[in-house]
């Protein structure tokens, strides 16, 4: 179980200033994944893995999206192949601006990810269950991915739903360069924008950020 103290000193090594009410609903969200795991298999990581390699590992990319965000319009993120909410429900806790929609095709991930909208009353979220070649929906700033794809099947599957000045974040372990070659070589019209080094801690592995925009 994650603690509100541990979460609160992981979430300042991250540079965040979240409210005692955000950093409590990070830790009922904790709890809500951990308990359907045990029934339904959301994600592979322990428990005991929780705060690190879900809630921290998300929360580290706050402070780009943050950057993304222009006047009061809110930041519009799609996250694809959301599975058990990661990283778009820690993100719209920490983003409360930010409108944030979930996106699967599993129909177990899909109840558990309204299951999480009712109990934490997330107002900033939308639920949809369908697959991302076949969704439609205004365009999205932000499409985030964490462990969806590669970089090519990533833009190709959701290129009509980002923005014209929009970006993808590609969440990755160690820069995954063949992919990058890969999505190079496709002409897709397509660059990489940053590759940002992250730093999650209490995670003793390499985290990068991948920024890809139309080009």
């Amino acid at each position: 179980m994650v603690s509100t103290s541990d979460l609160a000193g992981g979430v300042g090594e991250l540079g965040l200033a979240l409210e005692p009410a955000q950093l409590e609903q990070l830790v009922r969200y904790s709890d809500l994944l951990v308990r359907w795991n045990r029934v339904h298999n959301l994600t592979a990581v322990e428990p005991g893995q929780t705060l690190a390699y879900h809630l921290l590992d998300s929360l580290s990319i706050v402070p780009t999206l943050s950057a993304r965000t222009h006047g009061d319009e809110p930041l519009r993120v799609l996250d694809v192949g959301a599975g058990g909410g990661l990283p778009g429900i820690p993100l719209s806790i920490a983003l409360p601006s930010a409108h944030v929609t979930l996106l699967d095709k599993v129909a177990k991930k899909v109840a558990f990810l309204r299951q999480v909208q009712v109990e934490l009353r997330l107002p900033n979220i939308d639920v949809v269950h369908a697959r991302v070649e076949t969704f439609r929906a205004p365009a999205f700033a932000v499409i985030v991915a964490r462990a969806f794809a590669t970089l090519l099947e990533l833009v190709r599957l959701s290129r009509p739903l980002l923005a014209n000045d929009g970006c993808w974040c590609a969440m990755k372990g160690a820069v995954p360069r063949a992919e990058i070659e890969e999505l190079e070589h496709a002409q897709l019209d397509v660059r990489i924008a940053q590759i940002v080094k992250l730093h999650v801690p209490r995670l003793d592995a390499e985290r990068h950020l991948i920024l890809i925009e139309p080009s």
